[in-house]
């Protein structure tokens, strides 16, 4: 039975929790009906909002699950960052480390195991760095299309001194970028960067129309500034050949927002990391795609976890 991806599951419940500092973060859980074989926070990338993903976290509960998820602060509905509430903002990523550390100790401590980590995009990148920074310590770790890298033909030096030196130039409320997930002409289609799936890339559109709060537009320069910085941390020698959890990584090879070669780099720097490719039928949002690359995507997650 599929769910309907436009309404939360009734066994779903949405609340607001406390980070350390007070800031309410919007929060997901979803039990499932009969006996539990371990607990999934599944994080979502940059402007994403939990909603996007209730299709897959449904059958996750429905295969027997404990299932949370958060909206990272500064998006979806868990407030803004910035003076601008269309605007992505974020002055370092060790904010979001530090959301993530707290909310996974608690998490940790109160859901039965085994502790199963899942991150797509920036939130993918996230999960590493914690890993790197030794802030969580989950049982096994699922990466989806992680941003590890930037696709631009501009060398990595130069972008990440061009990004810093407008960070301190700009306001933040200013975006980095006008439209789309990337600097792009007004008329680039959006979804032809996310998924080949028309009808899943409406769902996020209806959930947006729904609730206008819960959209974001693009990031902030002091974001793509953050973005660098935690990209130079991770590419250190040592900041991840520690990691000695289990890590199953998916890469769509055509992915227009974030880079492939990246994503093979950390691969292989990763002791225990096993990599899953897929073709020019999928998109940045592997797990928002058509069926085929979907169904894939998904299988190789379900084996990974057995």
């Amino acid at each position: 039975m599929k769910p309907d991806r436009r309404a939360l599951p009734v066994n779903a419940i949405v609340s607001m929790t406390p980070a350390a500092d007070g800031w309410k973060l919007r929060t997901y859980e979803q039990r499932p009906a009969g006996a539990v074989r371990g607990s999934i926070l599944w994080l979502g990338g940059r402007g994403d909002i939990f909603e996007k993903y209730i299709e897959t976290l449904d059958k996750w509960s429905r295969d027997g699950w404990s299932v949370t998820s958060f909206d990272w602060r500064g998006q979806g509905g868990s407030g803004r960052t910035g003076g601008n509430a269309a605007v992505g903002h974020i002055d370092d990523f060790a904010v979001w480390i530090d959301d993530l550390a707290e909310f996974y100790a608690a998490w940790s401590a109160s859901k039965p195991g085994p502790h199963i980590v899942m991150g797509h995009s920036m939130g993918g990148h996230l999960v590493l760095r914690a890993l790197s920074d030794r802030r969580i310590a989950p049982d096994k770790v699922v990466l989806v299309a992680p941003m590890l890298g930037f696709d631009t033909p501009i060398p990595f030096r130069v972008a990440s001194v061009a990004a810093r030196i407008m960070s301190r130039i700009s306001s933040e409320l200013r975006p980095a970028w006008k439209y789309n997930e990337k600097p792009s002409p007004p008329n680039a289609s959006r979804r032809a960067y996310l998924t080949h799936d028309n009808d899943r890339y409406d769902d996020e559109l209806w959930w947006k129309e729904r609730d206008p709060s819960l959209a974001l537009g693009p990031p902030s320069w002091s974001w793509l500034a953050a973005a660098y910085k935690s990209f130079g941390r991770l590419a250190r020698a040592g900041a991840v050949e520690h990691v000695t959890t289990p890590v199953l990584v998916l890469c769509a090879e055509a992915d227009q927002l974030i880079s492939p070669r990246a994503i093979h780099r950390f691969a292989a720097r990763l002791p225990k990391a096993r990599l899953v490719s897929f073709g020019s039928d999928t998109a940045h949002e592997i797990l928002r795609e058509a069926d085929g690359p979907r169904d894939k995507a998904m299988d190789a997650i379900a084996r990974f976890l057995q």
